[in-house]
């Protein structure tokens, strides 16, 4: 059976979704998926054994997003199903041309605060008529690591979505000075948050660390996958690396601002610490503060979050 689907745009949307696709592919065992989305969702998948084709949109490269989809309906082939976890216009702009016996696309069925690994599973079962339930996160990798001298520590500053989400550089090097006895530290992200990594480098050095590794804008998505898999701890930011951590089980502490936690917090991970503040104005789900104060994240100190550590015995 040939399926196609359309995966969710960011990172970690796409490995949220991964629990509703194991479950496509439990009902079709022998699926030959075509897999349809952004670059960096795409690349989590390139070692999936179902997966036939793997295309990676470019629309938003040109100047006629709209004709550029239509063309990638029209040369994806046949299907007998087509599902995407989209939900906006240019979705149902594309999949209206794509040729298949059965489409559906992603929708919410409840108002309800419900995991967004739920909400996916949900809108699949809809879509196949089926009754299943999400497991846990599945990414098909071949993971190999490097002997380690410490227990590893991963920190990841960004987040793709907006600076709102982001904690502070100073707090993350706080962190990092006092548990750099314990752990080797390895520092993460994209090319685009070199200047606030950057931050944390300079502050790790004024402190006299030197047991740390800037990676940030040096690995591949796949490379990415298999450092965070060889962590021991992950302080972090709600992103695209924290479910990756949940995947592989990685001890994390998340730091939540104007997000809601409640939903896209990490899946089936047995040691996955909140850190919030629970502000009235939070969770405001913008992308900048709206308010100009930041204070669900400027009211959270490095203290509080290694407090958090130590209660868990990773400290």
């Amino acid at each position: 059976m040939k399926i196609l689907i359309e995966l969710p745009t960011w990172l970690g949307d796409a490995t949220m979704a991964t629990p509703a696709i194991e479950n496509i592919v439990a009902t079709y065992p022998h699926a030959k998926l075509t897999l349809f989305g952004s670059w960096v969702a795409t690349q989590l998948f390139s070692e999936h054994p179902n997966v036939e084709k793997i295309v990676a949109d470019e629309s938003k490269q040109g100047k006629f997003r709209f004709f550029k989809l239509y063309q990638y309906a029209k040369e994806l082939g046949s299907f007998e199903l087509a599902l995407s976890f989209r939900r906006n216009f240019t979705t149902k702009f594309w999949l209206f041309f794509v040729d298949a016996k059965r489409k559906s696309h992603y929708r919410r069925y409840t108002t309800n605060p419900l995991h967004q690994v739920v909400r996916y599973n949900d809108f699949i079962n809809q879509a196949l008529n089926i009754n299943t339930a999400p497991s846990t996160l599945k990414i098909h990798t071949q993971t190999s690591h490097t002997p380690k001298t410490k227990p590893l520590l991963g920190i990841n500053a960004g987040a793709s979505y907006g600076s709102a989400k982001r904690w502070y550089p100073q707090e993350f090097a706080a962190c990092a000075v006092a548990l750099s006895q314990r752990y080797d530290i390895v520092l993460l992200g994209s090319l685009s948050e070199k200047e606030i990594v950057g931050d944390i480098e300079r502050i790790l050095i004024q402190e006299g660390i030197t047991n740390f590794h800037n990676l940030v804008g040096k690995t591949t998505i796949r490379e990415l996958i298999n450092k965070v898999a060889s962590l021991d701890l992950l302080i972090t930011n709600d992103s695209g690396p924290m479910h990756l951590a949940a995947a592989f089980g990685v001890p994390t502490v998340t730091i939540f601002g104007p997000t809601r936690y409640d939903e896209t917090s990490q899946w089936m991970n047995e040691i996955s610490i909140i850190v919030t503040q629970n502000l009235p104005c939070s969770p405001c789900m913008k992308r900048t503060c709206p308010l100009k104060h930041h204070e669900c994240m400027k009211l959270i100190g490095a203290d509080r979050v290694l407090s958090r550590i130590k209660e868990a015995g990773l400290l």
